[in-house]
């Protein structure tokens, strides 16, 4: 890894998930139901599941929403799920085993008794879910959502507005090469952009493509290739 990457990955700043850094695109509405479910008051609307491809923020509004977030992916039979909770997200819940699904139709059953919120994320709509018919009912009984990926051109755009924000100086070509070289994730994407700003003025160096050529030689979070 060269010096100028790594000292990059240095000033990467932590850029925790939250409803300020996602970028909409064409998930405004989405996002709007979102934000309104959230303030609103418990024992009204008490379910919202959000669905779509990978890298469409689903993970992203879950761990922004300040729930208590469980991941089916890496805890699939919620063994990690408290026994008393108010408010909790659950994400990619199409991956619980059968002891993840009768530990979470329980909670669910507990929650919506008590009042309280459940948030969901999933890759496809309730009724396209292998999973206990009882579960999926319950899945699509409240807000439903999908949400789109941002195009390359989405993200270029806000890319180029966070830039101007920034009044950091980055040309069409240079957007274009951040996009080809670093994550496609859009929050990594803004911190990247955050990092090369930072270091660009301690290094003295306008940010031109040679410039971040030498920076991001490969993808930030992938090592650089045996020789």
């Amino acid at each position: 890894m060269s010096a100028m990457r790594q000292l990059l990955l240095d000033l990467l700043p932590e850029s925790a998930p939250s409803l300020d850094n996602f970028v909409p695109g064409a998930n405004e509405e989405a996002l709007s139901a979102f934000k309104h479910w959230l303030a609103a008051p418990e024992g009204e609307e008490a379910i919202f599941l959000l669905w779509g491809a990978p890298g469409s923020g689903k993970s992203h509004l879950l761990q922004a929403s300040g729930f208590f977030y469980l991941d089916a992916k890496a805890d699939k039979a919620c063994g990690q799920l408290p026994e008393r909770i108010s408010r909790l997200a659950v994400d990619h819940v199409e991956q619980l085993d059968e002891s993840g699904q009768i530990a979470l139709f329980h909670a669910f059953n507990r929650i919506r008794t008590q009042g309280g919120k459940l948030l969901f994320a999933a890759s496809a709509p309730p009724a396209n879910l292998t999973l206990r018919e009882d579960l999926r009912t319950r899945l699509g009984s409240g807000l439903v959502y999908q949400l789109h990926a941002l195009s390359d051109t989405e993200k270029k755009t806000a890319l180029a507005q966070i830039a101007a924000a920034r009044s950091l100086p980055l040309a069409e070509e240079g957007l274009d090469y951040l996009l080809s070289r670093a994550s496609r994730d859009m929050r990594i994407l803004t911190a990247t952009l955050a990092a090369l700003d930072r270091y660009s003025l301690e290094q003295k160096r306008p940010i031109t493509v040679p410039f971040l050529r030498a920076v991001l030689g490969n993808p930030l979070n992938q090592p650089n290739p045996e020789p």
